[in-house]
């Protein structure tokens, strides 16, 4: 009984190692979320995202540093949501998916203990049995994935002599992505909290320990910096300004009525008489995402009637300078047209709104935060900054942080 058991304790001793090592505190949490088994019938190493599996000649093969390499790799699979988060990779090639997930993850091991002292990738005929390559360094699974179907398909690299056959793509574990599939969403959701708290828990480790932190790892920080609800935010941006204009609506009279002879106060409620958008249009700025963007204003401002709604398009000026009245406003989207493309200089917006003698309650700006000379212009109204795919912060206004606009 204890000959068959020995591959078990192996493992826990090896998960154990691991623990306690201050230089992995990082990934001390992770390494006690779902379970550990050694089955019979895996060739290697598996994980479902939760769970991992070893199989039990695998285990025997190996010595006890490459056995905790293997350890540390499945479980970095699962505090990266792998077989999660890039689900739409396996379904466009499996082969490369496992890959590309295997590539980014041995690099960091490898990273994580260059000397060897505590873990090494395991070997196969005198080499390195895995993926490992420099080319990949800083990349995520997405890029290596692109990298490595350019490569596949011209016959090149790991393909140019069919090292990189096979559903492992030459790597020691399996992925088991159809298990994961089928967890329900209740599911994901205890099993991303339950990860979450693992890695959170990992920080406070590492931190202790004064070993790596999540800021080495930019998935991780990703993944630990929930994506802010963009929309939430400016829905909430835009009625502010309104509720605060409608505190004071009856101290100001109604200028569209005047003509009439008619002197009524501002509408009562959400309201704004005039707003403006600005986005860049430097070559940064998608499209795609300029038209989710503005199908979100188009949204609000059913919400808030504005009486004007002032869209401006800009780079190092403003290139052009649509107008829609609250009649037509829901017609940006399809009737909206795009210019610009040269630098970005949002100072060019404010002058811009002096120049016309424009008085909007609010503005709000979209931009990819690539600043030229950190021109963010003089403001003397409020503005909201909804900067896509940096951490930068403008110095003026409020900042909404994001991926892209999805």
């Amino acid at each position: 009984m204890l000959g068959k058991d020995k591959e078990e304790r192996r493992l826990k001793k090896a998960k154990i190692s691991l623990i306690r090592e201050p230089k992995f505190a990082l990934w001390s949490g992770i390494l006690m979320v779902g379970s550990t088994s050694v089955v019979e019938d895996i060739p290697s190493a598996c994980t479902d995202g939760k769970n991992e599996q070893y199989g039990r000649e695998f285990v025997k093969s190996l010595n006890d540093k490459e056995l905790a390499f293997v350890v540390l790799h499945e479980n970095l699979h699962k505090a990266f949501r792998h077989l999660f988060i890039w689900r739409t990779l396996w379904e466009q090639d499996a082969q490369l998916a496992n890959m590309a997930c295997d590539y980014v993850i041995n690099l960091m091991l490898v990273k994580m203990d260059s000397s060897g002292q505590f873990i090494s990738m395991p070997m196969k005929d005198g080499k390195p049995h895995g993926l490992l390559d420099p080319q990949y360094e800083g990349m995520n699974a997405k890029q290596v994935f692109d990298l490595l179907k350019q490569d596949k398909q011209n016959g090149t690299g790991v393909f140019s002599d069919g090292d990189g056959d096979g559903e492992g793509g030459g790597g020691f574990d399996d992925h088991d992505w159809q298990n994961a599939k089928e967890l329900t969403d209740e599911q994901k959701q205890e099993l991303e909290k339950e990860i979450d708290r693992a890695l959170r828990q990992g920080q406070i480790a590492a931190k202790r320990a004064g070993t790596g932190s999540a800021d080495q790892y930019r998935e991780l920080v990703d993944l630990l910096e929930p994506e802010v609800n963009w929309r939430e935010v400016l829905r909430d941006y835009v009625k502010a300004i309104a509720h605060a204009k409608d505190a004071s609506s009856w101290r100001r009279v109604n200028r569209r009525f005047i003509g009439g002879g008619v002197y009524m106060p501002t509408m009562v409620g959400e309201s704004l008489e005039r707003i403006a958008i600005g986005i860049d249009t430097s070559a940064s700025i998608r499209d795609e995402e300029i038209a989710k963007f503005l199908a979100e204003v188009e949204s609000i401002a059913g919400e808030v009637h504005p009486q004007i709604v002032d869209l401006m398009y800009w780079d190092t000026s403003v290139a052009a300078h649509e107008t829609y009245e609250f009649t037509n406003v829901t017609n940006i989207v399809s009737s909206t047209k795009p210019r610009g493309g040269g630098g970005t200089d949002p100072s060019c917006v404010p002058k811009y709104l002096t120049d016309k003698k424009l008085e909007p309650q609010c503005v709000v700006m979209l931009t990819d935060g690539e600043i030229w000379n950190d021109g963010w212009g003089n403001w003397d109204v409020p503005v909201l900054w909804v900067i896509t795919g940096t951490k930068h912060v403008a110095p003026v206004g409020q900042t909404i942080n994001i991926k892209e606009v999805a």
